[in-house]
């Protein structure tokens, strides 16, 4: 049988039953349109997470108070073993491959200025937090190198915070109250935007060692440290180890790099994606035993036509190729429909629900179309064989 013979019967007997073949490829279509449109929302979130957290760079080191055994991050809560200290920060800057360090010491309060009131947070960290944190000043400038445990009583503005509280006036040299201190503002900061939540817009900046008298507190909730880009990462968190346990006598926090922190977030993020995938797959399941149903009544109904062609010399191979043929075009079409499904879907999505990050992925799509083909395989080899087995003189016989 020549192959051109091979593709026109496939077609033939595909279109000759079309509402049911029809109805088979809507049942694939339908499973693969869920996949790539569940696996699109996965993907989104996985880049829209890791965006979020690479923002701030990935030569990033932080140090937490308290030992842990899992990773840290910002905010960790603080132990009741020794705490970290301004003094702490200062040594670990002066290691050679740190280029830039921040203190962190973080509250919630109260901001007055000019009769205005804003609750926000208020961040006391050091003059690197530009470098380390890629953040710009829009106006002014950022808090100066003072000495760390006597700077002056300077506070740089959030965008936000800044609109609240000077919508009309240019807030350079203005007095704010925070609790009973006063501050004077020597910049504003440009809008960065909301990480997971956190409004990094509607903020205040004042010095560590102030926040951490503003906030009774004794211990940075952080020390967050950039390294130059020779260094490497392991080699330079053993020697923050060793350096700060030959101040505290023992191993008493937690140092986490941001590429720990991505590579756990990217392995999970990962994992959440092929799962969604994966109910999406259900479907997908119905769709290959419709296929199984479809092929089972073919080979039944056109039994006199296979015992034809074996009359006519076909072999077996040739008849089971055939019937597989139809099962994977049935598969193929389905598949190319779902495509179109998930990704118009995927665009409908991202339209009305701009916040909800959704993203297309190539790998993910021509893994669907691959495995719509493989299911229409899988589903056509049972009646396929049965097809190819059939006795040539007992398949005449039945018309």
């Amino acid at each position: 049988m020549r192959l051109q013979d091979a593709i026109q019967l496939t077609w033939n007997a595909v279109a000759a039953q079309g509402h049911r073949s029809l109805l088979t490829a809507i049942g694939i279509a339908v499973g693969i349109g869920a996949v790539v449109l569940l696996t699109s929302i996965g993907e989104g979130i996985h880049r829209f997470v890791l965006a979020e957290f690479t923002q701030f760079g990935t030569n990033l080191i932080g140090v937490a108070p308290g030992k842990t055994t899992t990773l840290g991050v910002s905010g960790a809560i603080i132990s009741n073993v020794r705490p970290l200290s301004l003094e702490d920060a200062e040594a670990l800057r002066r290691l050679p491959e740190i280029a830039a360090m921040v203190p962190v010491a973080q509250g919630n309060a109260e901001v007055e200025a000019g009769g205005r009131r804003r609750r926000g947070t208020i961040i006391g960290a050091g003059p690197a937090v530009p470098q380390v944190w890629r953040m710009e000043v829009a106006l002014g400038e950022f808090l100066p190198a003072d000495d760390l445990r006597s700077a002056r009583a300077f506070a740089v503005l959030g965008s936000k915070m800044r609109a609240e509280l000077f919508p009309n006036t240019n807030p350079l040299g203005q007095r704010v109250r925070i609790g009973s201190e006063g501050y004077r503002v020597i910049g504003v900061m440009a809008p960065k935007g909301q990480m997971l939540g956190f409004d990094l817009d509607d903020t205040l900046y004042i010095p560590a060692a102030r926040a951490l008298a503003m906030f009774n507190r004794t211990s940075l909730m952080e020390i967050d440290l950039l390294y130059r880009a020779e260094a490497v990462a392991e080699r330079l968190t053993e020697r923050i180890k060793t350096t700060l346990i030959d101040r505290h006598g023992r191993e008493d926090f937690t140092i986490t790099t941001q590429q720990q922190m991505l590579d756990v977030l990217g392995s999970v993020l990962g994992i959440l994606t092929l799962a969604v995938g994966a109910l999406g797959g259900i479907s997908l399941f119905v769709g290959a035993v419709g296929i199984l149903t479809i092929m089972t009544i073919a080979v039944t109904e056109r039994t006199a036509e296979i015992g034809l062609l074996r009359a006519l010399g076909a072999e077996r191979g040739q008849i089971l190729l055939l019937f597989l043929g139809e099962a994977i075009v049935l598969a193929a079409v389905g598949g190319i429909g779902g495509l179109g499904l998930g990704v118009g879907g995927a665009w409908v999505l991202g339209l009305a629900l701009p916040a909800l990050p959704v993203q297309i992925s190539w790998d993910y799509l021509l893994a669907a179309e691959a495995l719509a083909a493989l299911i229409g395989l899988l589903a056509g080899v049972l009646p396929a064989r049965h097809a190819a087995g059939l006795d040539p003189l007992e398949a005449l016989r039945v018309e």
